[in-house]
């Protein structure tokens, strides 16, 4: 299951309807959560004087990236370092590829030169070492075993505790970094004034909403996002696998994968429904960031994160297939930080090449699992 948040009694062993029920009920959640995130993190933005893209990129990606960091660290501790380091590097791909790229499709999407000249490059800078650690841990100790035979290509604990000492220096520079953005919103004084941080009042004006009410309405939004994509996961892969006969490794490979980037895509496509288009930005961006410090950091600091196959010395698929696609997408995505600070936003055409790698990524991933 996604999180295991909710009783696994919940769906094994259930007939189909009630598991569509859940589904159903699951969807209307993740959309109503999103919702209630996207406007407590706008309004934060508004009420503290910072750019929302960097509230997307801080706090909105932190909440949203949970899903991929509770799996990523439980299949660590089963020994499953496959769906560990897939995962993570598979939601990266998901966050740029499929909901960027959707993203960009739907609208032009801002491009913020002061945000992407820093957390770009932070973004771009940590896959870079995660993939130039993991092709050099396979060049170096690819068919070697340790002592209790497990493969010595491994991302081990002194690895991911440097991964998460990385990420407390990328909070701490980001928060600094917002202090120094001069660069005003051109609706930060306008349409979000009225429509986030103004509640009636009891003699019929508006009142400005407190940070305490926009904090409380963005972690109420948070967890229905995250427990509404579980119970949305979990049912669908339930019937897939019990009542439709599909392989638990196509499961793994494709509504998994799928389901814990879903909080991302639900709230960059309510962030661009609100008028919020900056949150989707900053959040695939964080997103793409914690994935490699957060979510892989501490999976291997749970348990060291072998990269070839046990008592081989064959790559896993995350070595020759996810690291090479995250590399790509994530260069290509670098051209169109460097288009698109120029011109002021990303044009929509960028968002077909990033889905179309997507696609490709996601069959490949489908028949390999087969």
């Amino acid at each position: 299951m996604l999180l295991a948040i909710l009783p696994e009694t919940w769906f094994v062993g259930q007939n189909e309807w009630p598991l569509y029920l859940i589904a159903l009920v699951g969807m209307v959640g993740v959309v109503k959560g999103a919702d209630w995130l996207v406007e407590g993190a706008a309004g934060l933005a508004a009420r503290l004087g910072m750019p929302k893209i960097i509230i997307g990129a801080t706090i909105v990606s932190l909440g949203t990236t949970s899903p991929e960091a509770a799996v990523s660290v439980l299949a660590a501790w089963q020994g499953d370092a496959g769906l560990a380091l897939g995962n993570g590097v598979g939601s990266i791909i998901a966050d740029t590829g499929l909901i960027f790229g959707i993203g960009c499709m739907m609208t032009r999407l801002p491009a913020d030169r002061f945000v992407l000249s820093r957390q770009g490059w932070v973004q771009f800078g940590s896959a870079v070492l995660l993939a130039g650690i993991c092709f050099s841990l396979y060049a170096m100790h690819g068919s070697t075993l340790l002592v209790d035979g497990s493969p010595a290509a491994q991302i081990g604990r002194p690895i991911g505790a440097m991964l998460l000492g990385l990420l407390a220096i990328y909070m701490y520079m980001s928060v600094k970094w917002s202090r120094q953005h001069t660069l005003r919103e051109p609706d930060l004084a306008g349409p979000l004034q009225d429509d986030i941080q103004h509640v009636p009042g009891a003699d019929g004006t508006h009142a400005i909403k407190p940070i305490t009410t926009l904090i409380f309405m963005g972690l109420i939004g948070l967890a229905v996002v995250i427990i509404s994509a579980d119970a949305l996961v979990a049912s669908v892969s339930e019937v897939a696998e019990v009542h439709w006969g599909v392989p638990q490794t196509v499961i793994a490979a494709t509504i998994v994968a799928f389901g814990t980037s879903l909080p991302e895509l639900v709230v960059g496509i309510t962030a661009i429904r609100k008028g919020h288009p900056e949150l989707l930005v900053g959040n695939v961006i964080g997103a793409d960031i914690l994935n490699v410090l957060f979510v892989i950091g501490a999976a291997s600091l749970a348990k060291p994160l072998p990269i070839t196959e046990p008592g081989t010395a064959q790559p896993l698929i995350f070595l020759w297939l996810h690291l090479p696609t995250m590399l790509l997408i994530l260069a290509l995505f670098r051209v169109y930080i460097f288009k698109a600070t120029r011109a002021g936003n990303f044009s929509r055409w960028m968002g077909v090449p990033l889905v179309a790698i997507y696609l490709v990524y996601t069959v490949f991933g489908y028949t390999a699992s087969l």
